[in-house]
């Protein structure tokens, strides 16, 4: 639970826990504290799924030639971690002209991680969303080859139809898996106000856990079209969403509701 000495705001009515099925922040500045502090609430971060790295002798076998691609599509910090985890172990050099399409600038930014970073071959989307990327890779897509690179269970289908729509020259490189991870403990007594989901395998994993899950007036919160559906398909009724124009991070929409909620 996110607790402190600080003086919290005034209680939002019938909205005191959330459990956010990520990781907490290693920062103490995230806006998530922000949210609790102003709103009184109580937040709870646990990750409903873990990757597993696929191994270099693995890859090998999806017979996919990194340096042929010119642009690398990425859509997670995590995917960019196993991209060049990938490389380092089959000792690929990446040239330095290829080019990164990143879902948001906070991806982008992770690169320099890994690159020297530069604005000419870094693009992102501007709202987080599929098609903000798309709109960016549409205007350098000529002559160039895509490797998408996503989770072997979990890669975006609307990215997938876009670039065969769209002919691009591209592959899938499935370079980790998610796997749902054991939330028995922080689901025990399930009284959270609210739940915000952030990929399908997180809402897998609650069912894989608890396969008699019933919504019973928890909040539902959910990010990106994916998970919209994930969440839908297993019954759940959605009515927290981001990313959009006005609420591009789950933070931004959290906001949104608990303001909503406390004018009634």
């Amino acid at each position: 639970m996110v607790k402190n000495g600080t003086k919290r705001g005034k209680e939002v009515p019938g909205v005191k826990k959330i459990l956010i099925t990520q990781p907490k922040p290693d920062n103490d500045r995230s806006p998530y504290f922000d949210l609790a502090k102003k709103y009184g609430i109580d937040l709870v971060f646990h990750p409903f799924i873990k990757l597993e790295g696929i191994p270099s002798k693995d890859f090998r076998r999806q017979k996919i030639d990194i340096t042929y691609y010119s642009a690398v599509i990425f859509t997670s910090r995590n995917a960019i971690d196993h991209f060049f985890r990938v490389c380092d172990e089959m000792k690929v050099t990446i040239s330095q002209d290829t080019k990164y399409f990143c879902i948001t600038e906070a991806v982008a930014l992770y690169l320099q991680k890994f690159i020297l970073y530069r604005k000419r071959k870094v693009f992102y989307g501007a709202d987080g969303t599929n098609k903000s990327m798309f709109d960016v890779i549409n205007k350098h897509k000529e002559n160039e080859k895509f490797l998408y690179v996503c989770s072997e269970n979990q890669q975006d289908n609307e990215i997938v139809n876009w670039l065969k729509n769209n002919k691009c020259e591209h592959a899938l490189g499935f370079m980790y898996r998610t796997i749902s991870n054991d939330i028995s403990g922080v689901m025990e007594q399930n009284d959270y106000d609210v739940i915000c989901f952030f990929t399908p395998s997180g809402v897998k994993s609650l069912f894989d856990n608890m396969p008699t899950f019933q919504q019973n007036g928890t909040h539902i919160g959910a990010f990106g079209g994916n998970t919209y559906k994930a969440v839908e398909e297993a019954g759940l009724t959605i009515e927290i969403k981001a990313p959009a124009p006005q609420t591009p991070s789950m933070v931004a929409a959290l906001e949104q509701f608990l303001s909503s909620v406390k004018k009634k």
